[in-house]
Formats: structure tokens, sequence, C-alpha cells
């Protein structure tokens, strides 16, 4: 008897293998979608709106007056750019304006939002290009936002925002390109916004380039998603090589020797 309740089961484990290839088969096989300037919209993607057998139902992008949507911690991103080459998509705040250095985005956004930048992720979105703690290797930057009771002279690291910014009419505005280390926190300064930046040329001592960053956007990746697919690193963690454009395995006990 137990011997057919095992062929059983291995029948049912074959065949739900089978189905699930042939539904990964499917939401390839799907012709891109499109909405505003983002014309190449394919798995893991999916406009609402396409056929069920479209795309990821978590990668389910909105179309909202020809701009295409992205839903991240319950706000929405206009999509800039899609890359399936390294599986990222490059996504801006919708309140940012970019020849209006006044505009900010509607709320702070960090890694500290992102569950891989601690351990293993089961966010829908990664920080970075690695299945494993992606602290040390965002893609993208912090721009962080103070207002200070008096002048910061000495720190270099903070940028007047001239008149584009002004939280307090009795306080001093100032951001800061990356993370706010304790030796760099001034005293008498508070930090009112925190956003994202992946521009590559970014000037650390000028605000126009600083706020040109934020009207460029930021990369997200669906890394994890891509290895899962790829069924790619057996008791090895798996990630994007940019050196050679390729997913590839590391032994965490090789990432611990370094």
């Amino acid at each position: 008897m137990w011997r057919e309740r095992a062929l059983f089961l291995i029948l049912l484990l074959l065949l739900h293998h089978i189905c699930a290839s042939k539904d990964d088969q499917e939401q390839h096989l799907c012709p891109p979608s499109s909405c505003g300037k983002i014309s190449n919209i394919s798995y893991p993607f999916r406009l609402q709106g396409d056929p069920e057998k479209c795309g990821n139902k978590r990668y389910e992008l909105g179309c909202e007056n020809n701009v295409t949507v992205l839903y991240l911690h319950s706000a929405k991103y206009h999509v800039q750019a899609i890359n399936y080459n390294n599986y990222t998509v490059r996504v801006v705040d919708p309140a940012l304006q970019l020849h209006n250095c006044s505009s900010l985005p509607l709320r702070s956004l960090s890694r500290s939002n992102f569950s891989d930048t601690y351990t293993y992720y089961t966010d829908t979105y990664q920080a970075g290009l690695s299945s494993y703690e992606n602290w040390e290797s965002l893609i993208f930057e912090h721009i962080v936002f103070v207002n200070c009771k008096h002048t910061v002279r000495e720190n270099v690291k903070y940028v007047k925002t001239e008149e584009c910014v002004k939280w307090d009419s009795k306080g001093y505005a100032y951001a800061v390109v990356g993370d706010l280390k304790a030796e760099d926190f001034e005293v008498g300064c508070d930090i009112k916004l925190v956003a994202p930046t992946s521009l590559r040329s970014l000037n650390n001592h000028s605000y126009t380039s600083m706020h040109w960053g934020l009207a460029y956007g930021f990369e997200i990746s669906w890394i994890n998603l891509a290895c899962q697919n790829h069924h790619y690193c057996p008791l090895r963690f798996c990630y994007f090589d940019s050196a050679s454009q390729n997913l590839d395995c590391q032994l965490l006990s090789e990432l611990d020797l370094n």
C-alpha cells in the first residue's frame, strides 16, 4: 500500500512541476504591454488589465494618465525605465519636478524600507543586486535633508539648499549626500527627509545637482525573483555581477571572509 501512495505522491509532484513550468512559459510568452513612454512592459511585470496569465501579480504596474505607475510601500512612483539586463527598474516620486528646485518627494524612503538590507529578503523589490544582505551594496544612495538652528560652516558635507527649501523660517536648511554617520551629525540639527537617487554623476557640493539626482529617480531590483527563476545557486547566494553582466553564485563562507 505504501508503494502506491509513494507513486501517487511522485505523480502529483511531477504534475505540479509540469503545470508550474507551463504557467511560467505562458507568463514569458505574452506580448509586451505599454503605457506612455514605457513600451517594453513584460515578465515579470504586467499592466493592470492584462490577461491573467501574463506577468507576475506581485509586479503589476498601473497606467494613470498615460504614465506607468509602480506601487511600493503603499505609495505610487512613476516608472522612468525598466532594465531587463540587470533586473532593475528606475522610478521617481511623482511630486518631484526637474526644473523646480523647491519640489520634494512626498515621503521619506531609505534602505531601512527594504528587508534585503538586513538579511534574506521577503519584499517584492530589493535595494541591491544580491540575494544576501545588501547593506553595503545599494543601487541608490541617500540625500538627507536637515534643518539646523545655526549655520554649519565646518562640515563640507552640509550643502545649503539656498532659497529652494525652507523647513523653518528661523532655521537653516541643508542637504547631505550619503548616510549621515554619528561623527557627521551636527548638534541642533534635525533630519526632515531622506530620499534616494541613482544618478551616478552627482555633485555632492551642489544642491542643484542633488535635486537633479532626485528628479532622475532611483533604481530598485527584482534580483530575488530572477535568482529564483534561474534556480541558480543551491546552498549558495545569488548576485548580479556587473562586470560580466550575468547572475553568479558565491558561498556564504566566502562572503564572511571578505
